[in-house]
């Protein structure tokens, strides 16, 4: 299975709409792969508060539009990364959209963690409360979203729906990038699972960007990690390691907690 993984860059100097063309340009280059995947909240910068409300959009609005044509060109499963959603009912989310190569929706997925300790992201969105997977031929792909990374549970409930690629698309800042990539291999680890982790670059509101997108297999061994700028990560990986490493080292086998209630004294 061949991934590609798209670091983009997110700099004020550059519009939404023009961010959309050139990232719609970008996937249309990927033709060949099986799966893309983009950063989080790419549109407008993770650390740009102020720009998510004057930027939101509904879920079928123009970074979906050009997100399922340049999927659709391509001929790729696109992990789109992260939208600020506008839902007509209720309030903003940050949303994943997933797309077949055929261009159709195929998943959205909206972020339960949100970062922020009671100030940005964590009070201006709402917080999703819905686990997602997405089968594909070679692979089922558990999605999570950035500060999401942080929650074991979170990536154990999506291996328990069945789950063999962990995808995390992320804005994480430079300053914890050494947690980004201690994280991304625990995770893997623990899990027994590919994991395609992809953050962007630039600086968002003045925060720097840690980029480092990283590529782990299910033994925690990193298999590609970009640099600190604008980069397309690309990586071959076998989605049948998943099952062998399971089956040689049955750690998962093992648990004893969450599985069932505990028993009454």
């Amino acid at each position: 299975m061949r991934a590609s993984v798209i670091q983009i860059a997110v700099n004020e100097d550059e519009s939404v709409e023009a961010r959309r063309r050139r990232v719609a340009a970008s996937v249309r280059e990927q033709a060949g792969a099986d799966l893309v995947v983009l950063p989080e909240l790419w549109t407008t910068g993770a650390f740009a508060y102020e720009e998510f409300g004057r930027e939101a959009e509904p879920l079928e609005g123009p970074t979906y539009e050009a997100m399922a044509k340049a999927a659709s060109d391509a001929g790729v499963w696109l992990h789109a990364g992260s939208i600020p959603e506008r839902d007509p009912d209720g309030p903003l989310y940050n949303t994943s959209l997933v797309f077949s190569p055929s261009g159709d929706l195929a998943a959205a997925y909206r972020k339960i963690h949100r970062f922020g300790f009671d100030k940005g992201e964590a009070v201006l969105m709402g917080a999703g409360t819905e686990l997602v997977t997405v089968r594909l031929p070679e692979t089922t792909l558990g999605l999570s979203t950035c500060y999401d990374l942080r929650f074991p549970e979170l990536f154990r409930g999506l291996v328990d729906a069945g789950a063999e690629t962990l995808v995390v698309s992320a804005g994480w800042p430079e300053r914890r990038r050494s947690h980004w990539t201690l994280l991304a291999q625990a995770r893997a680890v623990e899990n027994q699972s590919f994991l395609l982790a992809c953050a962007t670059a630039g600086t968002h509101a003045g925060v720097p960007q840690a980029g480092h997108s990283i590529v782990v297999d299910p033994w925690g061994e990193v298999l590609a990690q970009a640099g600190a700028g604008e980069e397309v990560l690309t990586v071959e990986f076998d989605p049948g390691k998943v099952a062998a490493t399971r089956e040689q080292f049955p750690a998962l086998k093992d648990r004893m907690l969450g599985l069932q209630p505990p028993r009454r004294p």
